[in-house]
């Protein structure tokens, strides 16, 4: 680790030990639901066709009885009267189509957290807090898009709570359409910047301390993220787990194509490719 990202960690720890813990909305599934599928980190753009299809079929053909999207579900997205866009207007008629299948839910993002409700009754999907506590199968989980848990990123921080707040976004929903876009792929390129000057290995990841700290509260023992791009499966604490979900990624040729769904189903977890409908462990 070197000496920046060992300080940011320093400050982290302190940010953690003082943050107040965030309010733990819960969700109770229907008793009826057999399979739950959660994703992440999709990245929808109109220049990643292979990647909204996959996404599309998925939700059209999945067994299961929900599909619970954690976050960054579109690379960027500037209000919803942009959803009448071409592209947009695809991912909405998309989504609206699973809704009328299976229950379809929507956390957003540090990429998608302009989504409001008007794009959400669009799509007839629910609305979902971050974090929220799921209840289904006997079993408590936290769910997270996972950006405000990486709270060693101090910078990232600084402009999380920026944009979320309701006097930065009503500015930037009063801008012209193009303006707002411009502006927004414009912080995309800075990010996309600085990642790319950034070893993967010094990427900051979530705070152990403060995602057992959230568990605690939530009276949960499973976190499952998305956000780092680091899918896996790790104990975080003795009897307590976190399942980090994938990105997915099948449009650029210079990447290795990736795409990955975490299943939940009578309390066990499995990673699978979404056009895959066996279930195999997560381990």
């Amino acid at each position: 680790m070197n000496h920046q990202v060992a300080a940011g960690a320093a400050a982290g720890a302190d940010i953690a030990a003082a943050a107040p813990l965030p309010m733990f909305w819960e969700f109770q599934a229907p008793p009826a639901w057999q399979r739950i599928d959660f994703i992440s980190d999709l990245h929808l753009a109109e220049d990643r066709p292979r990647t909204f299809e996959a996404f599309a079929a998925h939700l059209l053909n999945t067994p299961a009885d929900a599909v619970f999207i954690l976050g960054d579900l579109f690379d960027l997205w500037i209000g919803d009267d942009s959803r009448a866009a071409d592209f947009e207007a695809r991912c909405v008629e998309a989504i609206a189509e699973a809704s009328t299948r299976r229950s379809i839910a929507f956390m957003a993002g540090n990429r998608d957290f302009l989504v409001g409700d008007r794009m959400l009754k669009a799509c007839g999907a629910m609305a979902l807090a971050d974090p929220a506590v799921m209840i289904a199968f006997d079993q408590r989980i936290l769910l997270s898009h996972g950006d405000a848990l990486c709270i060693a990123d101090l910078p990232y921080q600084r402009f999380r709570s920026e944009v979320r707040s309701s006097i930065w976004q009503a500015a930037f929903l009063a801008l012209p359409m193009a303006q707002r876009r411009e502006q927004a792929m414009a912080i995309r390129q800075q990010s996309e910047q600085r990642k790319r000057m950034t070893s993967r290995d010094d990427w900051i990841d979530v705070d152990p301390a403060s995602a057992v700290r959230w568990l605690h509260e939530a009276g949960a023992s499973v976190l499952v993220h998305g956000h780092t791009h680091c899918p896996g499966s790790e104990p975080l604490a003795p009897g307590l787990v976190r399942h980090v979900l994938s990105d997915w990624e099948l449009d650029d040729a210079q990447e290795p194509p990736r795409a990955q769904v975490l299943a939940w189903s009578a309390g066990r977890f499995a990673r699978l490719a979404p056009s895959d409908n066996g279930m195999a462990d997560a381990r």
